[in-house]
C-alpha cells in the first residue's frame, strides 16, 4: 500500500494486503491473551458488556473496572478489573472453555490481530482509519493456514458498529482533552455529568427522565423512540447533549 501520510517507524499500514491469521480452542496459546491483559473499555463496550451480563451500568463500573490516568489529562480512562486465578490475573469474563462474553467481547479483542487508528483529518466527511497488523511472541494463531483480509475482518468480527460508536467517543474525548472544565477543577459539576453520561448510561437515562432532557431540544419521534429502547442510540444523543452544555458544536437544536 501506498500513502502519503507518514507512520511511526516499524508500523506499516495494511490497507488491502491480507494477513495470515486465526484464533480458535485448537492452538496452543489459546486464552492466553486473556490473561495480564490490560485492556482499555471504550463507553461503547461497556454498554455491551453490562447487557450481556445483566447488570446495570452503575454495578458494571464498580465490579469489573478501574479508572486509570490515560493520555488524556483531564478525563479518566477506564480498563477492565483482572481477577485472581490459581494462574495470575486473568480477565473476569474467562472461563475454562474460553470467553463467557464473546458475542459481546470488548473493541480490543475484537479487533486483535489488528489495531486501528484514525486520522482526525476528514477527507470527504469521513475521517480515514488505517489498520495496523500487531504480533506477540506468545501468539500461534498467526501461524494458522488462514489468509484474510482487513475488509473481511471488519465484518467477520462484525466491527462496523463498535467502530462507529468508537469514533463518536474519541471526538468527545478530544473535546474533553482541550480542558472545557476550566475554573471548576477535577471532579466538578459538569466532569461528573460527562463521567455519567459516558461510563453510567443506565445513571444518564434516569437523569434524562427527570430532568425532561429531550423535551429541551427538537428530537424527531423515530430517534426518541429508539433513545428510548437502546442504549447506544442514548449514548449518541448524550455525546451531543455534552456538546452542548460545554460550548462545542453540537446537532441538538434548542426548542
Amino acid at each position: 500500500m501506498t500513502d502519503s501520510k507518514s507512520f511511526p517507524e516499524g508500523m506499516l499500514p495494511l490497507g488491502g494486503d491480507p494477513f495470515t491469521f486465526r484464533c480458535h480452542p485448537g492452538v496452543s496459546c489459546f486464552t492466553v491473551c486473556c490473561r495480564t491483559v490490560e485492556l482499555d473499555l471504550y463507553p461503547y463496550d461497556i454498554i455491551r458488556l453490562k447487557n450481556c451480563i445483566g447488570i446495570d451500568s452503575e454495578t458494571f463500573m464498580r465490579r469489573h473496572t478501574e479508572l486509570k490516568q490515560g493520555t488524556n489529562p483531564y478525563f479518566p480512562a477506564v480498563m477492565l478489573a483482572q481477577v485472581e486465578s490459581e494462574t495470575g490475573p486473568q480477565c473476569p469474563f474467562l472461563s475454562e472453555t474460553g470467553c463467557t462474553v464473546y458475542r459481546d467481547r470488548p473493541t480490543s479483542c475484537r479487533t486483535y490481530p489488528l489495531e486501528r487508528a484514525v486520522d482526525r483529518e476528514v477527507e470527504r466527511g469521513r475521517a480515514k482509519d488505517y489498520y495496523f497488523l500487531v504480533k506477540h511472541d506468545y501468539c500461534r494463531g498467526h501461524d494458522e493456514d488462514a489468509r484474510i483480509d482487513v475488509k473481511q475482518w471488519i465484518r467477520n468480527q462484525q466491527l462496523d458498529q463498535f467502530n462507529l460508536m468508537n469514533d463518536l467517543w474519541t471526538e468527545i474525548d478530544t473535546l474533553f482533552a482541550a480542558n472545557p472544565w476550566r475554573g471548576e477543577g477535577s471532579g466538578g459539576p459538569k466532569q461528573q455529568l460527562a463521567f455519567m453520561v459516558c461510563y453510567n448510561i443506565d445513571g444518564f437515562r434516569k437523569f434524562a427522565v427527570q430532568q425532561r432532557l429531550l423535551d429541551h431540544y427538537l428530537v424527531n419521534r423515530e430517534w426518541k423512540n429508539r433513545i428510548g429502547k437502546d442504549d447506544a442510540e442514548l449514548l449518541k444523543f448524550g455525546f451531543e447533549w455534552l456538546k452542548e452544555i460545554l460550548g462545542s458544536r453540537s446537532s441538538l437544536v434548542k426548542r
